[in-house]
């Protein structure tokens, strides 16, 4: 049995994003009438340094499968089990020993608890279809794996199959809901009406626009194309607004030009979704927070648009400065402090 390798991010291009990759499987497989359809998901972990989140693997019952587990380095675990999860829920530990994980691209060596479980075809089909075509997806299935819930769309808001009860369903569905609007890719656990749940949320890799020219503008885009985000450049009023008008909570805006007819872009974003950052002075934010309240925005709509931009690190070159835009970026998008590590007891790695 050989997996696809297929990791959790990648450029938004349908032909060459693994995610969407996936997803195409899924989907065939299901309208190929396949016997069944497991998969297999990180429960816990400890150890690996920092991985992405929102792996999966795939596999039928005849051992086809697709997707990736910490760049392979779970294999031997992850597919027999993602195999025999077609036919019902089990767990299984995998160990990776340094000289192993080192060996396969990760920092160190780790442990995992995995979950597999069935996934109906139906829900395969919703799955595969909204990642396959770029759209927002949740899968979530109680810690034992005993039954799945899958939501897509721009807002989560298809939802197909259940948790089980109509309390857990809507408490799981607020969870899900509130981590897409942090715009990032998440695994995680949480209780839900009492019921232990496991969420993987896809996010859509997130456009970086850039609005005006300069330095800054460049540095950015070279830093976005470092993480693999898709960037756009624009100068022109109307082209900005409209491009801001087809925003998911994925994207971010940084608007570098202080003209204040851009300030139109600030108010249409702040009552979309995404990330939006300005530019400019103390004095420059005063002088557009007298502008945007003089439009009718609210103090909180104001205050939702992150400016200045960036992180106080020093920065004081275009390519430090942009470094400090995309960290709060990151920050924002994963609902962090942006503090240092070791005044944090969050998670390190994510």
């Amino acid at each position: 049995m050989t997996a696809a390798t297929v990791p959790p991010s990648g450029p938004t291009d349908a032909t060459t994003d693994p995610r969407r990759a996936l997803g195409a499987a899924l989907r065939s497989w299901a309208a190929g009438g396949s016997a069944g359809i497991g998969v297999v998901r990180v429960l816990d972990r400890h150890g690996f340094g920092t991985v992405e989140s929102g792996q999966l693997v795939a596999s039928t019952a005849a051992g086809e499968s697709a997707g990736v587990l910490y760049l392979g380095a779970l294999d031997d675990t992850a597919l027999p089990l993602a195999a025999s999860a077609a036919a019902g829920p089990r767990t299984g530990q995998a160990h990776v020993t340094e000289a192993a994980g080192v060996a396969a691209g990760l920092a160190c060596a780790g442990g995992a608890t995995l979950l597999g479980h069935p996934l109906p075809a139906a829900l395969a089909t919703a799955l595969g279809d909204a990642l396959e075509g770029g759209v927002p997806a949740a899968l979530l299935t109680p810690a034992d794996g005993s039954s799945v819930l899958v939501l897509t769309g721009a807002e989560l808001d298809r939802v197909h199959g259940s948790l089980g009860s109509a309390e857990a369903d809507e408490a799981a569905c607020d969870t899900a809901r509130d981590r897409l609007r942090r715009g990032a890719t998440t695994t995680e656990r949480f209780d839900a009406a009492g019921t232990d749940v496991l969420l993987d949320l896809w996010v859509p890799v997130p456009t970086l626009v850039v609005v005006g020219a300069g330095a800054i503008g460049e540095a950015l885009r070279a830093q976005a194309a470092l993480l693999g985000w898709g960037t756009r450049s624009v100068s022109e009023l109307d082209e900005a607004r409209a491009v801001v008008a087809g925003f998911s909570g994925a994207d971010v805006v940084v608007l570098l030009d202080h003209a204040a007819k851009f300030d139109a872009v600030l108010i249409d974003g702040v009552r979309g979704r995404g990330f939006i950052g300005a530019l400019g002075s103390r004095r420059t934010q005063a002088a557009r927070r007298g502008r945007l309240q003089a439009a009718g925005l609210t103090n909180a709509e104001i205050d939702s648009i992150h400016g200045p931009v960036g992180l106080d690190l020093g920065a004081r070159t275009p390519a430090e400065t942009a470094v400090s835009i995309v960290a709060q970026v990151i920050a924002a998008r994963s609902g962090r402090a942006a503090a240092a590590l070791t005044a944090s007891d969050s998670r390190i790695g994510g």
